[in-house]
């Protein structure tokens, strides 16, 4: 397997999984908690601003440490 393929592989993964753990920690509770159809979906679309702000963090985190690992290398 080349180093692409396992990079390609890596990063299959972590998206299947962190996808996963958004469903399961954000979605299903902010799901569950309202009764009504409106109010699930405004609470479905409501997470996904949840969804972004972690995306954003993440990947403003992983510049700065790119950043970081350059300078001092």
């Amino acid at each position: 397997m080349s180093n692409t393929a396992i990079t390609y592989l890596v990063a299959a993964c972590a998206g299947v999984f962190s996808c996963a753990a958004w469903v399961g920690l954000i979605v299903a509770p902010a799901w569950g908690a309202y009764s009504t159809l409106w109010q699930r979906v405004a609470a479905l679309f409501l997470s996904v601003y949840v969804l972004a702000a972690l995306l954003l963090l993440g990947g403003g985190a992983g510049v700065v440490l790119v950043r970081l690992w350059l300078r001092y290398a």
